[in-house]
């Protein structure tokens, strides 16, 4: 198993500038079986902080308390961020049915609200970028919700661009803002 640990001092992320001080080792490893109710219970919390906890988005996706098994896809994997081995983020790739050949979706990007604005979220979506590409795709898609801007803005400064419909068969109805980046 592939483990990074990371110091993510004088991270600039939404006007936020962490000092050495402030700056903490961070672990990013692949989802282990025993992270599925930690990050439900994670990934929930943040939707509902944003109101975005409805039907047609992975708040109520079955799947969102079986993430390990989900990851277990060919073509899929998951990364989860601990600090002091307590998860505070994931971000994975995902071969979402309906998308086109060398395509996979970046799915479920979430960071604990005391985590966020440091650098975590785009180390999580540096690494599955990377992970893609070695895995053989060419182009990641995404979706997202306009209720959770400050990711959309996430995305577009690490290059997706705005799509007009979406692509694949995710079943998140709900999302209504849908992005491509060619890796």
């Amino acid at each position: 198993m592939s483990v990074f640990l990371f110091n993510l001092p004088n991270v600039q992320m939404n006007n936020h500038k962490m000092d050495s001080k402030q700056s903490e080792k961070i672990q990013f490893r692949p989802i282990q079986i025993e992270d599925s109710a930690e990050l439900a219970v994670l990934i929930r919390s943040v939707l509902k902080e944003h109101g975005a906890d409805k039907p047609g988005t992975v708040y109520t996706d079955p799947t969102t308390d079986s993430l390990f098994e989900l990851f277990q896809t060919e073509g899929s994997f998951y990364w989860v961020a601990l600090k002091e081995q307590e998860i505070i983020g994931g971000c994975g790739i995902f071969p979402t049915l309906g998308l086109p050949d060398k395509c996979a979706e970046l799915v479920k990007l979430y960071v604990s609200k005391s985590s966020r604005g440091t650098g975590i979220g785009y180390k999580l979506i540096e690494i599955c970028l990377q992970h893609a590409k070695e895995a053989g795709y060419s182009f990641v898609y995404l979706e997202t919700l306009p209720e959770l801007s400050k990711a959309a803005g996430l995305y577009a400064q690490m290059g997706f661009q705005k799509l007009k419909k979406p692509m694949g068969n995710s079943g998140h109805f709900a999302c209504d803002l849908w992005m491509l980046k060619e890796i």
